[in-house]
């Protein structure tokens, strides 16, 4: 199933930025064979759960996988994986490129083996700045690219993260497309190649598209930042009876909004006249708005803005997303029944194909739950893989890894 059928992926990453990459790449039909270490992925500890190891973020973020248990740090681990990397597609990491190198598991130690791989690294930092052999996490690269620092200019002065790991999310997807970008390249040339795929570098480019301004120019017309952006009313609008999100935003948008709330006096001022002069005046017309959108409640908004053809959506918490009614048409967070964790609610795949139609067959797995069948895949005996079980270079799930 899914436009990626038939293309092998070793999943050698953890934590979220790489497993959300590599889950949209088995989402989208290829074979996804999820490495991990005797400890298992660190995400898996992180609750609420009903069972050791299989957390809810580790669960969303590491469907359409299957999971081996390797232990790398032995000889007969590295030959397993080495054994699967000769007939695999494209082998994605995100530790740093020296962690690699020390595995022997380099970019020119592997092309040896199969010469069409392609070497996908998502990594804190371009390898050719003096930040190569930095650690990076979420946050810092928020911090590093102005997240904190715009949060604050339009807050109270407190720098603040997003409350989302916006930057692995960001660099997964970034991720998708450039490994694919170098499949598609492979398949046309017969030759494989690294890609590296830096955080910081990602993210410099993400912020700065919206906020670089007039920094763009040489010599800078102005310090930078995208004024609608970081309007102080820039935000859901407070109704007499809650909150509403809305985007008045072009001219036959303002008009229409204008002459629905009777407020026919703001089509003769200069400052609502066009896009350019709301744009130059955002401060006034975003406060302005914030004034209107309290006279009313919010189920009158959501009429009286979709009859005159205004953009808005209710303002959810994370409950009622649930429930919205859009979502609840769509099925997106359907109930399933996972074969350890029992009920639990999945998400769809947002994208969807008229010819090669995608659907999630594997839930998130148990630590090496498919350690025996992908070795029996790449030619090993039952005996060899007893053996390697027996030896403590392969996992299988704990046994408190039970059925609901």
């Amino acid at each position: 199933m899914g436009p990626l059928q038939g293309v092998r992926i070793i999943d050698m990453t953890s934590v979220l930025m790489g497993p959300y990459a590599t889950q949209m790449l088995g989402d989208y039909g290829a074979d996804v064979i999820k490495v991990e270490s005797p400890e298992g992925d660190l995400v898996r500890t992180i609750g609420p759960m009903r069972h050791p190891g299989m957390g809810p973020i580790f669960l969303n973020t590491n469907r359409s996988k299957r999971s081996i248990c390797l232990d790398l740090k032995k000889d007969a681990g590295r030959d397993a994986l080495l054994r699967l990397i000769e007939t695999a597609d494209v082998l994605v990491y995100n530790v740093r490129p020296a962690a690699m190198a020390r595995l022997n598991l380099g970019y020119e130690v592997l092309a040896q083996i199969n010469p069409r791989l392609v070497y996908a690294g998502v990594f804190g930092f371009g390898q050719d700045g003096p930040y190569a052999a930095k650690a990076a996490y979420d946050d810092l690269i928020q911090g590093a690219t102005a997240l904190p620092y715009l949060n604050a200019r339009v807050g109270d002065g407190t720098p603040r993260y997003v409350p989302n790991a916006l930057v692995d999310r960001i660099v997964g997807i970034t991720a998708v497309g450039a490994i694919l970008a170098s499949v598609v390249h492979r398949d046309r040339t017969g030759q494989g190649q690294r890609v590296d795929i830096p955080m910081f570098e990602t993210m410099a480019s993400f912020m700065m598209g919206d906020h670089l301004g007039g920094l763009t120019y040489e010599p800078p017309l102005d310090r930078g930042g995208y004024a609608r952006h970081l309007s102080p009313d820039r935000r859901p609008y407070q109704t007499s009876d809650g909150y509403i999100c809305a985007m008045v935003y072009n001219d036959k948008q303002w008009l229409s909004f204008l002459r629905a709330v009777g407020r026919d006096d703001l089509l003769a001022d200069p400052v609502y006249a066009s896009f350019a002069q709301r744009t130059q005046h955002i401060d006034v017309v975003l406060a302005e708005l914030s004034n209107i959108f309290k006279t009313r409640t919010t189920a009158q908004w959501i009429k009286l803005l979709d009859d005159a053809d205004v953009p808005s959506l209710p303002m959810h918490d994370l409950e009622s997303m649930l429930i919205d009614p859009h979502l609840v048409a769509t099925d997106f967070f359907p109930v399933v029944q996972h074969p350890s964790e029992g009920a639990i609610r999945s998400m769809k795949v947002s994208a969807k194909w008229s010819a090669t139609p995608v659907e999630t067959s594997r839930l998130g797995p148990g630590l090496g739950e498919h350690s025996a069948e992908i070795l029996a895949e790449a030619g090993y005996s039952a005996g060899e893989i007893a053996q390697l079980h027996s030896d403590g270079v392969i996992r299988t799930p704990s046994p408190d890894l039970g059925q609901v």
